[in-house]
């Protein structure tokens, strides 16, 4: 009988320099944000070291005396810390890892990672290896390796100082140039690759074009994003508005690509749901960049729902981050309803109902709900319905006995209000969007 063996955890410690212009909440709400991260990768966090500085160490990143502090909790030595407290690695526990809350250059993480001795990964390269684990489209997997492959490239330097005198220049072999360096040739080949990669996205961006635009014509335009921070409970909220099968987990970037759905039950005119990549603080360049076409569902929306978790304290700088990257993609000028989910996570009845006042009142035409409530689920879907059915005309149809095949492209595209019948045919009352009525009137007096 085989033995199931259990996966040993990682271990991490987060290592993060407040600056002057940095006030504590924010300070704060940044490292937990790291910790998640770090928990969405499979670290578990044991220890946070910070350091208030007027500017990043320009060797190391953090002081002396916090990377000495470092050094003796990671090989458990006691030692004087800097501000004259003894910290020591009281579980004993190996450390995997120092996760910082910055980007910070190659030179810096080398010199960082040989003082204290363990990998370091700084706060660009944990979002990478989270978006590489989790892409599972051919076009996301493209768009990240990208991004990965563009914050290698200024690394390499480092890694051929690791390596050694060998490591940096050699001979003209296998198909490196006379005097060519690995280092060179490594770039090179980042830079073709990257090359290609572009003209994949390209061709799958034409694609994925092309597909948008024979649905549409299908469908109709009534489209709806979901937008908001990672982890707000967006893939929650679609699947209770679409009865479909996404992924659902507590964590940060748990889905990349893009999902379409119908809203369900099935509205006149049918409304195509979709969910986005969520956002965060700090989010590589590289990757707002690579991502932009999950987050054209939002451009292509005719209606965004911003989700916000109603019960994380920094909601507000969520929000901020959030509008800032719809004005960056020019998604701002699209209609959109504020949600605030998770109100069942603010505490007891009373609580609720202090936190639902107050958003209320701060944000008048906002939705306080949680996706887990049926019945606010439903009040979500009359107030998205309410929006596409606004410009909605009524009109009468006669459709022949002779043409009764045609039946079901009323019902398809159009909310039937009544039906009566004579010896030449059947009449319908029907509210419909404009085009799709007259589409359907221009076919019937086609036949008779």
């Amino acid at each position: 009988m085989p033995i199931e063996v259990k996966e040993k955890s990682k271990v991490a410690i987060v290592a993060a320099v407040q600056l002057p212009s940095v006030n504590d909440v924010e300070f704060e709400a940044s490292l937990s944000e790291l910790r998640e991260l770090a928990k969405t990768l499979g670290y578990e966090v044991v220890k946070t070291f910070v350091q208030k500085r007027a500017s990043f160490d320009t060797t190391a990143y953090l002081g002396v005396g916090k990377r000495q502090e470092i050094r003796g909790f990671v090989n458990n030595e006691a030692g004087s810390a800097e501000f004259g407290e003894i910290i020591t690695n009281p579980d004993s526990r190996s450390i995997d890892t120092i996760l910082v809350d910055h980007e910070i250059s190659p030179s810096q993480a080398r010199n960082l990672e040989n003082e204290v001795g363990c990998e370091v990964m700084d706060r660009t390269m944990v979002i990478l290896e989270i978006f590489h684990r989790n892409a599972r489209s051919r076009a996301a997997r493209a768009q990240v390796e990208i991004a990965r492959l563009g914050y290698m490239a200024p690394r390499l330097r480092e890694a051929a100082k690791l390596a050694g005198p060998q490591g940096r220049q050699r001979s003209g072999v296998g198909g490196r140039g006379g005097g060519e360096s690995h280092t060179e040739l490594d770039r090179r080949k980042i830079r073709d690759r990257i090359a290609e990669l572009q003209q994949e996205i390209v061709a799958m961006d034409a694609e994925r074009k092309t597909q948008r635009a024979r649905r549409q014509e299908r469908q109709g335009l009534a489209s709806v994003a979901l937008v908001g921070y990672t982890n707000a409970g967006k893939s929650t909220l679609m699947r209770a508005l679409t009865g479909s099968e996404v992924l659902v987990a507590n964590k940060l970037f748990a889905t990349l690509d893009t999902t379409v759905r119908t809203l369900h039950p099935e509205s006149v005119p049918r409304i195509l749901v979709s969910d986005t990549v969520g956002f965060i603080k700090n989010l590589p360049h590289g990757l707002v960049a690579s991502f932009k076409s999950t987050l054209d569902e939002a451009l292509d929306a005719s209606l965004l729902l911003h989700v916000i978790d109603a019960s994380d304290p920094g909601f507000e700088r969520q929000l901020e981050v959030t509008d800032q990257v719809l004005v960056e993609i020019g998604a701002n000028v699209v209609p959109r309803i504020r949600i605030f989910n998770k109100i069942d996570h603010v505490g007891d009845a009373a609580a609720q109902a202090e936190r639902d006042a107050a958003l209320r009142t701060q944000y008048p035409d906002c939705v306080v709900m949680s996706a887990r409530r049926p019945d606010e689920v439903a009040k979500l879907r009359q107030k998205i319905v309410a929006f596409f059915q606004q410009n909605l005309v009524e009109a009468e149809l006669f459709l022949p006995w002779s043409a009764q095949q045609l039946r079901g492209g009323i019902y398809a595209s159009c909310q039937v209000l009544e039906e009566r019948s004579d010896s030449e045919g059947a009449f319908f009352r029907v509210r419909g969007e404009p085009g799709a009525v007259e589409n359907l009137r221009e076919q019937f007096d086609r036949v008779r």
